[in-house]
């Protein structure tokens, strides 16, 4: 839990950077891909995708390399952070990657809460001579599909932040068909570091199959709120009760993850932050959303506010977004503040799997995935709303009628 390495820098001024980690290397792409394999580092942007197979797939010429920072996510604040107390420590990994792939374009996409620190650290960056490539910044919308990656591609070519079909991998057709690389920003930083301490230095902290340190965002009921680094298979009750200063006497569930998230049961808190840790519940570390339901809320009411919020955020261009999201929001809807029944749970059910894996992007995927992790993790609160009473409720009367001895 006292791993840190992205946040513990000397602050966002690039004199004081440079002072503390020195000159930036330029390895090939080669060299690059292999070193970050041999690192192990993967995506940090939630898929997961190994970063030095990324590297290597890219192909062809006049390659563009992105740097994404949109964090469209609401329970999600690590990238902004990020960006405003070690900014060049992401566009390092931007100058590396560029570099390494011979770039003719290089993108930073960032929202305009994150702007002002971007266009700081670019200018000191321009007058210093650092790089050796032109470093553009782009506004991201304040949307949460805005950061799909095709939707980024689709922005930096003068469109609409909105995600599209994709035939073909973004490396080898992205920005006006050209080969594009994009990574989080988090991914960048850690590359950044990486290209100067190598690989095993990387892997001497965190969790041996995902290793490193990973920004998780802590938020939710009776938990301080705000961003950590924690070493990867960190345990999520250390990651509570120590950066959370979480009481975890008082936790219900835990969202893991984000909106595309999913919950798990007061009783997995045990678990480890990594994808083998997490995967006989179903769930992934994602971008590192830990948020906490508290003990007097009810499950159903939560899941249903999200699942509004995600429908009203779709890019609407595909059936499931048009008609299917919508739906499934009426439906949990109704789960939490209506009448409940089977064929309600049977028709919500029905509707996960219309949208499930048919949308134009994965909007629709991790709407479900949400979705079908609520109906689980909340299954007696189903059962208590079938015969009109809430779990949290009957928690929060207990709890008033201790106070009152």
């Amino acid at each position: 839990m006292t791993a840190q390495r992205l946040l513990t820098g000397p602050g966002p001024r690039l004199h004081d950077h440079l002072q503390r980690y020195g000159e930036l290397p330029a390895p090939t792409a080669t060299a690059l891909a292999d070193c970050l394999t041999e690192a192990g580092l993967t995506g940090r942007g939630g898929a997961g995708f190994p970063t030095g197979r990324k590297i290597a797939s890219v192909t062809g010429r006049k390659p563009v390399v992105i740097g994404n920072g949109a964090e469209g996510e609401p329970l999600s604040s690590k990238d902004a952070t990020l960006l405003a107390r070690a900014p060049h420590l992401v566009l390092d990994g931007l100058s590396v990657a560029a570099t390494a792939v011979a770039a003719d374009s290089v993108v930073i996409y960032v929202p305009q809460r994150a702007m002002a620190a971007v266009e700081i650290a670019l200018a000191e960056r321009v007058a210093a001579k650092t790089d050796r490539h032109r470093i553009t910044a782009v506004d991201a919308p304040d949307r949460f599909v805005a950061g799909e990656e095709s939707a980024v591609v689709r922005r930096i070519e003068g469109g609409p932040a909105s995600p599209r079909d994709r035939t073909v991998l973004t490396t080898t057709s992205g920005v006006r068909g050209r080969p594009t690389l994009l990574n989080n920003v988090e991914t960048l930083a850690h590359i950044g570091l990486i290209a100067r301490y190598g690989p095993a230095w990387f892997r001497s902290v965190g969790d041996g199959a995902e290793p490193g340190t990973m920004l998780v965002t802590l938020s939710g009921a009776g938990t301080r709120p705000g961003v950590a680094e924690v070493p990867t298979g960190s345990r999520l009750t250390d990651v509570l009760t120590i950066a959370g200063h979480t009481d975890l006497r008082t936790v219900r569930a835990v969202l893991l993850g984000g909106y595309h998230g999913s919950w798990i049961p007061s009783r997995a808190v045990g678990a480890r932050l990594s994808r083998a840790g997490l995967a006989a519940l179903g769930a992934t570390p994602g971008a590192g959303v830990i948020h906490v339901l508290g003990s007097g809320e009810c499950g159903l009411e939560r899941t249903a506010e999200i699942a509004s919020y995600l429908a009203d955020q779709s890019a609407r261009q595909c059936g499931p977004c048009l008609n299917g999201l919508p739906r499934l929001a009426q439906l949990l809807d109704q789960l939490a503040y209506g009448r409940v029944d089977d064929l309600l749970i049977e028709e919500i059910r029905r509707t996960i799997g219309l949208v499930d894996g048919r949308g134009s992007c994965r909007h629709p995927d991790g709407t479900a995935r949400l979705v079908r992790t609520a109906l689980s993790v909340f299954e007696s609160d189903i059962a208590q709303h079938r015969h009109g009473r809430c779990a949290a409720l009957l928690s929060n009367a207990r709890r008033e009628v201790q106070g009152s001895r």
